[in-house]
């Protein structure tokens, strides 16, 4: 078996340190391509996981004022590593790539038992283009239930706007009729940025009668 990152043959590469870290669906990589992927460690913010700061960060003081309480937890923060990695597998459309989070994933969200999982949706017309939901895939290789009772209405790729322009977009997510809204939910993304899509689709959830809505992703 080789790396899906670098092609590597992984019996070369594991040593008995790196099996310590590497679980059964982490084993698609080597210990060399995993640890490049840098975990967030101690210090960050304590309401969206932003690294660098300890306290209450500004974008979470912004959701603030705006009504919002930021309660988000991510993984790994955005490194070269993670911009390769995304690169190949929601643009490039390496499937088998959902695989190699999945056993950290499934760990992670553990703590999330009382919860019910939402995943983040494409429109239409992205996932016509690119043939899956890379959020989606994610959380199904892990085996874990999740729901998917939100839509969204085609627009831009937030991946092709800057900061003010996420901001300022207006909301293109909607929940599909006739759902019965879960008390207790855990939203889920890949990657968070400025917060624009989770936090205000965190609003709209909770303004349809959701009592407690976290948010996940597995990249800050």
């Amino acid at each position: 078996m080789t790396c899906l990152l670098c092609g590597q043959h992984l019996k070369n590469n594991l040593t008995f340190s790196s099996l310590l870290l590497l679980k059964k669906e982490e084993s698609l990589l080597c210990s060399v391509c995993f640890l490049n992927f840098e975990k967030i460690g101690e210090e960050h913010c304590p309401n969206c996981y932003k690294i660098g700061v300890s306290t209450s960060c500004q974008d979470c003081q912004s959701w603030c004022k705006e009504g919002i309480d930021v309660d988000h937890e991510a993984i790994f923060t955005y490194n070269e590593a993670i911009k390769d990695y995304f690169s190949r597998y929601k643009f490039d459309g390496d499937y088998l790539l959902r695989k190699i989070f999945a056993s950290l994933l499934r760990e992670r969200l553990k703590k999330y038992k009382e919860f019910q999982f939402l995943i983040i949706p494409l429109s239409s017309e992205r996932f016509s283009k690119r043939g899956f939901n890379q959020v989606e895939g994610l959380i199904e290789a892990t085996g874990l239930s999740y729901h998917d009772f939100l839509e969204k209405n085609d627009e831009k790729a937030s991946s092709s706007k800057n900061r003010s322009e996420r901001l300022a977009t207006k909301l293109p997510f909607f929940i599909k009729a006739g759902v019965t809204i879960p008390k207790k939910i855990l939203l889920i993304d890949d990657i968070y940025t400025t917060g624009a899509t989770v936090n205000r689709v965190k609003r709209l959830l909770e303004n349809a009668g959701a009592e407690e809505v976290r948010t996940f992703s597995l990249v800050r």
